[in-house]
């Protein structure tokens, strides 16, 4: 359903739904926005975000108990459940909510980048070989089992322990958990508070990618903005060989969000909070219902940064396999691990006054500024790495976090392009074999689990994330520092 609402131009890279649009759901059940809605785009970006609903869904998430400032959404946006995918929301810690719907069903989605010493002369005519072993080594698609079985001790201390149980057990070392959001586990986690079910079906999926959008991609450096930068991170030219790893916490964060849904609905009756939607569900942050939500969240956060891990590792022994030299000889090193649908208790000044909030990340990325002690040591000096992935023949980015960000977006950027069509339309506009076509005409590998995926996930099927970045860029919410291409990609 189109949007026709406010939507008033700001500058060249913001529009504002203001607090006092009213629609007619909102009159129905007596509700108002208590902040406005700021949308991050540019004015041909902001036409094709009128055609879908997901405006309404900001404006929805501004009449929520206890938010804080305006309701966001970054440049990424589309419609999403209960809260836009691109959405950022921030609410206080004491009389505010929290929500599934503004996490997503996919808790602590997020992506991972590793640098190499390695250039594209060194590998081009092995691209095929290093994507064919990961592809036998990284189990993918739906459902995918991984080579690992947990016992119920074992799946308790994933969903505790995070990338930490990982490194234990010899799948990653302590420059990769420094080198990771929350050192790769996010203190809090109650295993107790997580069903036998999202139990069951992780401790099959532990090491998998997953299908959808998920992916593993050989990447090479296009191009670098900020030089200074990024060598801090450990990029230093052209051509230069990388490897981004995208994909979450699989079937166990799929069924902690689909229990607490439902624990929520009850929720929301108990507390009388008033709903635009059911899909924003939710509980006093306060609340018994709140805090066993949060804790039971931190444990599939804390799922998705030890399947990352296991994953790291598993890449890291294909390229010892293939090239035949130890991965730390090859320079294989992380430059960092950030998630992409949480919710995180955060401190930030707001109106000159420091204050605990919950802060709602769906589909966007934590993009903190140099100096904030959550930075990684060695990066401080220049903000938080945020990676940017793209789909399937499209540019990936490492951009650098900002003091504005801090200011304007409790310290969040976008996380990738956004979606431009459904599936169901992707698969009918874009058929796999035009899209294999079209990237070997490119010079990009691929080795997929499934034609429909291929469909799916095309590159039409997304926005244009040059465009997506430079809107961030533009508006000083994360900077430019490399472009990526990909040479090779393993889809689900």
């Amino acid at each position: 359903m189109a949007w026709t609402g406010p939507l008033n131009k700001l500058d060249n890279c913001r529009y504002e739904i203001p607090a006092s649009y009213r629609s007619k759901v909102m009159e129905q059940f007596g509700v108002e926005m208590s902040v406005p809605g700021v949308i991050y785009a540019d004015d041909r970006m902001v036409e094709s975000i009128k055609r879908d609903d997901s405006p309404e869904q900001v404006a929805n998430v501004a009449t929520l108990p206890g938010i804080v400032s305006k309701s966001i959404a970054m440049p990424d946006i589309h419609h999403g459940y209960g809260f836009a995918i691109g959405g950022v929301a921030a609410f206080d810690d004491s009389n505010g909510i929290i929500s599934p719907g503004g996490v997503g069903y996919d808790i602590n989605c997020g992506v991972r980048l590793l640098r190499t010493d390695l250039r594209v002369d060194d590998i081009k005519h092995r691209i095929d070989k290093l994507i064919d072993t990961m592809f036998h080594n990284v189990p993918c698609g739906v459902g995918s089992e991984g080579r690992i079985r947990l016992s119920g001790a074992d799946i308790d201390k994933v969903l505790v322990d995070g990338a930490r149980w990982a490194a234990e057990n010899d799948y990653g070392d302590a420059d990769d958990l420094e080198a990771t959001e929350e050192q790769g586990c996010i203190d809090g986690g109650d295993a107790s508070l997580v069903s036998d079910t999202a139990k069951k079906r992780g401790s099959k999926q532990l090491g998998t990618l997953g299908a959808g959008n998920h992916f593993l991609e050989i990447q090479r450096v296009d191009e670098i903005y900020d030089r200074a930068v990024a060598s801090a991170y450990g990029i230093t030219e052209p051509d230069q060989i990388a490897v981004m790893i995208h994909t979450g916490s699989r079937g166990c964060g799929h069924q902690i969000c689909t229990d607490y849904l439902e624990v929520m609905r009850r929720a929301n009756r108990k507390y009388n909070i008033p709903l635009l939607d059911r899909e924003l569900s939710c509980a006093p942050a306060s609340s018994p219902e709140g805090q066993e939500y949060f804790a039971a969240m931190k444990c599939g956060a804390n799922f998705a940064w030890a399947n990352r891990q296991m994953i790291t590792h598993w890449v890291r022994e294909s390229f010892e396999t293939v090239l035949g030299q130890k991965a730390a000889r090859l320079g294989l090193r992380q430059i960092y691990d950030i998630a992409h649908n949480m919710a995180k208790l955060e401190q930030h000044e707001v109106e000159g006054k420091k204050r605990w909030l919950y802060v709602h990340r769906k589909g966007a990325t934590r993009a903190f500024g140099p100096g904030h002690r959550d930075v990684p040591e060695k990066y401080r000096g220049v903000g938080q790495p945020v990676l940017i992935p793209g789909d399937m023949g499209t540019a990936s980015y490492l951009l650098a976090g900002t003091e504005k960000a801090m200011k304007e977006t409790f310290g969040s950027s976008c996380h990738g392009a956004g979606r431009s069509l459904s599936r169901h339309a992707a698969r009918r506009r874009h058929p796999s074999g035009r899209v294999i076509a079209e990237l070997q005409k490119q010079g990009i590998y691929l080795q997929a689990k499934s034609r429909k995926v291929i469909s799916e996930e095309a590159p039409g099927a997304y926005k244009d994330i040059d465009e997506v970045v430079e809107v961030s860029h533009n508006a000083g919410i994360a900077t430019k520092v490399v472009r990526f291409i990909p040479l090779g990609v393993v889809k689900g």
